[in-house]
């Protein structure tokens, strides 16, 4: 009984939003315009509003407010105890209302905002990197995360999940989120300079009678090598891992095929002094996206730094695919 009549009075001292929004708000401007003019008709012009009009308008707060808010001394207005209260408590919500409607020019110097970015292993390992300079170099305070991409979960990770953004290969229709193309991706295979197809060119049955080790491939590209490879023999499959360490570590003992991105075998193949092979049966590269969820388009920072991905991203693929000769 007590927890009900509590309730009872906390309506009745505090009004909905509901009821808020049924009042007009804009004579609250008004009455602020008022209370710094000390004038009707100086308050009229300020508000582009007929003398007459203005002076409906004090009427309305006077009603709204049930009080005079002003005494008229000579030509000037003179605001009641009421006015001088409301006067105070007026200044904060109207600036930040005022702030809040004002555009901003968005400095990435200055952004101090923390990005959740879903991400393959192949674009992190081979494609961000070489975006985080100039990220970094434009915004300095910013805050990066890179979850791993989920692609059966892709629409939950951009929405609950509070990612930003996605950087992948689409397995499915991605409405009702956006995307943009970053360029096209493919497969490549890398042997050790000891393994015996590492001087002959690798025909399909050598490719299938030799132990694999899948890196940085995601489910959604096996998916697209299985595809192409369904009806011959099943592969000897010794090792699937994120990172190229795995494989390089059994290299010398297996004779491994080792299947990776082609930009991955681009950035490391010398390095490890590695062979690269193309896939001896038919497969073509894929497109690799940006992706996010509309909530996100038209966010000054999510711009920002979707165009910065886009651009140095995107460069970096297009050069890759022409030095790979996959153009």
């Amino acid at each position: 009984m007590q927890h009900n009549a509590y309730l009872a009075i906390k309506k009745k001292n505090h009004m909905e939003l509901e009821e808020i929004y049924r009042r007009d708000l804009n004579l609250l401007v008004a009455l602020k315009v008022l209370l710094e003019e000390n004038s009707v008709s100086k308050a009229a012009v300020r508000l582009n509003l007929s003398q007459s009009a203005m002076s409906r308008v004090l009427g309305r707060l006077r009603e709204l407010l049930k009080d005079p808010l002003f005494t008229r001394q000579g030509h000037k207005l003179i605001p009641t105890e009421r006015a001088r209260a409301l006067n105070d408590a007026l200044h904060e919500p109207l600036e930040a209302m005022r702030s809040l409607l004002t555009p901003s020019d968005f400095e990435p110097y200055n952004c101090e905002q923390r990005f959740l970015i879903a991400t393959t292993d192949y674009a992190m390992q081979t494609i961000l990197p070489f975006a985080l300079q100039r990220i970094y170099s434009e915004a300095p305070k910013i805050s990066l995360e890179f979850p791993p991409l989920q692609h059966d979960h892709l629409l939950n990770q951009l929405t609950s999940d509070g990612c930003d953004m996605a950087i992948c290969r689409p397995t499915g229709p991605v409405d009702p989120l956006q995307h943009a193309k970053l360029g096209l991706v493919s497969v490549f295979c890398m042997l050790s300079r000891h393994h015996p197809l590492a001087d002959k060119p690798m025909t399909l049955e050598d490719y299938l009678a030799y132990p694999h080790a899948m890196i940085a491939i995601s489910d959604g590209v096996k998916a697209l090598i299985d595809g192409a490879l369904r009806g011959y023999p099943e592969r000897k499959m010794a090792l699937r891992a994120y990172h190229l360490e795995a494989a390089l570590a059994i290299v010398d003992s297996m004779p491994l095929i080792i299947t990776v991105p082609a930009d991955l075998a681009y950035l490391v193949a010398d390095k490890h002094d590695m062979v690269i092979k193309s896939l001896p049966f038919d497969f073509r590269p894929f497109e690799y996206s940006l992706i996010w969820h509309p909530r996100c388009e038209h966010s000054p920072a999510q711009v920002w730094l979707r165009t910065l991905i886009k651009e140095e991203c995107g460069k970096l693929i297009d050069k890759r695919i022409h030095d790979m000769g996959l153009a």
